[in-house]
């Protein structure tokens, strides 16, 4: 899950292959607005992702659905290093995140989601705070880079929900927590 978008986005780990999912983006982003990226919705980054989105949504203008979504969306990013987060609606999660998560997952209100953040969703997963999964596997092997689901994942099954696949080969998956294996 490194670096899909652009060569230069996530080097960590000495990772050399970024920009891997950037040719099939297109017909990904038609199910990525069909699917996930549907209001009402509330955001949650790790920092270096919120980094990264920030520098570019405010800048592409409301007259991108995606731009509008993202721009007007209620963000919670959690970092321990960014004093003021410039981006509109934007509010810090500093200190103990497993219960900062749990109590806004508690609230009524929209869908939160997790995009990219490869190690918030390791302390998600490590405190059971993802009741679902949105997946696009595409067909691309690079090897090497961080996992999704690495060696120290909980164990959980998992049920499939949906599943569509666009026809350069990218297939979106939809899985919701069913217990333990």
């Amino acid at each position: 899950m490194q670096a899909p978008g652009q060569p230069e986005e996530d080097l960590s780990g000495g990772f050399e292959h970024g920009g891997w999912a950037a040719a099939n983006f297109d017909e990904v982003m038609d199910q990525v607005n069909e699917v996930a990226m549907v209001a009402p919705i509330e955001f949650l980054f790790g920092r270096k992702t919120y980094e990264l989105f920030a520098a570019h949504w405010p800048n592409v203008g409301d007259d991108s659905p995606h731009a509008k979504l993202l721009n007007e969306a209620t963000k919670y990013v959690v970092t321990s290093t960014l004093g003021k987060l410039g981006w509109k609606n934007s509010t810090p999660i500093t200190g103990n995140i497993a219960a900062e998560v749990s109590r806004l997952k508690q609230q009524d209100g929209p869908l939160l989601q997790v995009h990219g953040s490869w190690q918030l969703i390791q302390t998600l997963l490590a405190h059971d705070l993802i009741d679902e999964f949105r997946l696009w596997t595409f067909p691309v092997v690079v090897g090497a880079g961080k996992r999704l689901f690495g060696q120290d994942a909980p164990q959980m099954a998992l049920t499939l929900v949906a599943s569509r696949a666009t026809p350069n080969g990218v297939t979106m998956s939809i899985y919701r927590r069913s217990g333990a294996p």
